[in-house]
């Protein structure tokens, strides 16, 4: 279905949208450019599919590329990925001289005659060398929870970053201290796309019987890549731990994605450690599987995030919007998302997840309460067309660098 931008009159403020479109009238024309590392799985891949057609229909002309890779590239950045949140990694010198010089091939094939280019993640990080070549502002966008990284990695990193005009982070804890403006602009949500709009029953039921999870018992549900920093052992040990007081069913359903090499090992380990177990089911979804995740996430008692660490976690988002209580550890940009018992509960371990869990499950007008508070939560806050108007806003300052006041 096409979605024009007027039609999310129906779900945020008028005023909300009228100011979107005033701000897209000083921009018509404005040419800009994405770039990331895939078309396909996660978070970044999902919000350009939704956001380049509604700049577009707003008078921008805004273009997307995807750099290439082998996988050694993949295994380079999943590397940097996971270093970049803290886990203990081993980089080498030639993993740093194989990640520029992928850049470098990547750069001799792109074109960048836009007026603004925003390079998302690390991966495509040291296109920034094409800089120089023409009049463009150059943002860099990090989606990653960069509060406690490897040093490193970072200050290998940093010489990249320092040439951008700006940089955008997901919370203020990810910043850092940089010669060059920081922009706070919260990942979202399209309250119209498969994976969150309104679904009836039958669709909802169809979805069940074709992976076969029969609704007999609560559903407590994870939707994550099979990553290990979305700890899926963990899930796993939690489930146990409720199972010992209340009869329920789990679900982790998750994809892949071609710059996540990792994933297929995570999964191997998931399901050896699951076995047979009938209560705790394991869904290798397939890309583009959003009326599956809609459908799941909605079929859930309770929707549960235990990530390690997490840049925002769009599933909350999503989950929040379906007004579905939900259990998240407190860890990137989740508190910013899940308000200790008002929009969902927090938690810090296994056993505090496991505790929630019952908690929820015993408590079911306290669930209902904090899955209407997120919906709310979310429609404030989480919505794209919040997200396009704070981009639109960051595309007129970077007009205006070194100004201290901007006139609208």
């Amino acid at each position: 279905m096409k979605i024009n931008i007027n039609d999310y009159a129906q779900v945020t403020r008028r005023q909300n949208l009228d100011e979107l479109l005033l701000l897209a009238d000083r921009l018509q024309g404005k040419t800009v450019k994405m770039v990331n590392s895939t078309s396909v799985g996660g978070g970044v891949a999902e919000m350009l599919h939704r956001t380049v057609p509604l700049y577009n229909q707003l008078g921008l002309k805004v273009k997307w590329d995807v750099i290439k890779g082998g996988g050694d590239f993949f295994n380079i950045t999943k590397a940097f990925h996971n270093a970049l949140h803290g886990t203990k990694v081993e980089i080498t010198k030639e993993m740093f001289e194989d990640f520029q010089e992928t850049n470098a091939q990547n750069a001799k094939e792109l074109i960048f005659d836009e007026d603004i280019i925003v390079i998302h993640d690390p991966q495509p990080l040291p296109l920034i060398a094409r800089k120089k070549e023409g009049n463009a502002k150059w943002v860099w966008r990090c989606h990653i929870d960069t509060a406690n990284p490897d040093v490193m990695l970072w200050e290998y990193l940093k010489q990249f970053i320092v040439q951008y005009d700006a940089s955008i982070y997901s919370s203020p804890s990810f910043a850092k201290e940089l010669p060059i403006a920081q922009y706070l602009i919260y990942p979202a949500i399209d309250p119209f796309a498969d994976k969150n709009r309104n679904l009836s029953q039958s669709e909802i039921d169809a979805v069940l019987r074709k992976y076969e999870i029969p609704t007999d018992k609560p559903i407590i549900t994870q939707v994550s890549r099979f990553d290990y920093l979305k700890d899926p052992i963990g899930v796993y040990e939690a489930y146990k731990l409720v199972k010992q007081y209340a009869d329920c069913r789990f679900v982790y359903a998750g994809g892949t994605a071609s710059d996540d090499p990792e994933s297929n090992k995570v999964l191997a380990e998931l399901q050896e450690r699951v076995g047979h177990d009938p209560n705790f089911h394991i869904l290798l979804l397939p890309p583009f599987a959003d009326l599956e995740v809609n459908a799941l996430q909605r079929a859930s008692t309770i929707v549960l995030q235990k990530s390690l660490r997490e840049g925002f976690g769009l599933t909350v988002t999503e989950a929040l919007w379906k007004k579905k209580p939900v259990v998240a550890t407190a860890v990137g940009g989740i508190p910013l998302q899940v308000i200790h018992n008002l929009t969902g509960l927090l938690a810090h371990s296994v056993e505090g997840v496991a505790y929630q869990i019952r908690y929820l499950l015993n408590n079911p007008a306290a669930a209902e309460r904090m899955g209407q508070y997120g919906h709310e939560h979310v429609r404030e806050k989480f919505l794209i067309t919040r997200k396009i108007r704070n981009y639109l806003l960051m595309f007129i300052a970077l007009q205006h660098q070194g100004e201290s006041i901007i006139s609208l």
